[in-house]
């Protein structure tokens, strides 16, 4: 259940321009913003045609043929595979207790936490990819919202984005700068968006990470988040 409820926290915390009913399937106008608000999900029992709808959609709008697989999706992640669809960045969902992750805050004049961004932070984003197109999915975003700023050396040195919807916060886009890395920054990146959303009311903060990412995987779970769940991505 908790996997079913971060699928729809990521939705409606990382925004794509437009999700449109296609037949069975969802798909996505990801305005450039990448895989996770341009793929496609499955609703329901489909047909030959319905796909071949969807496929010819995602075509027309410039996008690759890309599908995202949740967990309980085996039996179209199995047709698809036949289709010669190949897999690509599966991902762990995470969450934990904000509270606990709360407790290696940072001082104060560290964190600057506001919306929008500075362009500091803009500039740390462009340096892990994170451009124009998904600056733009975080504006998309409805609800509660920021972005922290963490300085090193009276210098910005690390960013992340956060915004809530049903009672959870979600945590994307966390970059440190190459030259501020391990310094423990990451970790009190996690801490200060606990306390934001502890401030906004709010007893628990998730986050997505691809499973190949071992450093982040590891933080992760040294701050006592747990993994509820997963899902894949398939492309033509």
């Amino acid at each position: 259940m908790m996997a079913q409820r971060l699928y729809e926290v990521c939705e409606q915390t990382w925004r794509p321009r437009a999700a449109t009913p296609v037949g069975p399937f969802i798909m996505r106008d990801g305005d450039g913003g990448g895989k996770r608000v341009s793929a496609a999900t499955v609703t329901g029992q489909y047909t030959d045609s319905d796909l071949a709808r969807v496929e010819t959609a995602m075509t027309d709008l410039g996008q690759p043929q890309l599908f995202m697989l949740k967990d309980g999706d085996d039996a179209f992640d199995s047709d698809l595979a036949a289709r010669g669809y190949r897999v690509i960045d599966p991902v762990n969902l995470l969450i934990g207790d904000s509270a606990d992750m709360a407790q290696n805050a940072p001082d104060a004049g560290m964190i600057y936490a506001a919306w929008p961004p500075l362009a500091a932070q803009n500039e740390i984003w462009e340096t892990d990819g994170i451009g124009p197109a998904r600056l733009r999915v975080m504006d998309r975003v409805d609800g509660p919202k920021t972005s922290i700023m963490i300085r090193h050396h009276d210098r910005p040195a690390g960013t992340c984005f956060v915004a809530i919807h049903d009672g959870i916060a979600m945590l994307h886009g966390l970059v440190v700068a190459n030259w501020a890395r391990r310094q423990g920054l990451a970790n009190q990146i996690m801490a200060s968006a606990a306390i934001w959303a502890q401030d906004m009311g709010v007893d628990q903060l998730s986050v997505l990470v691809v499973k190949s990412n071992a450093p982040a995987n590891a933080l992760y779970a040294s701050l006592g988040m747990e993994n509820v769940g997963s899902y894949h991505y398939r492309i033509k």
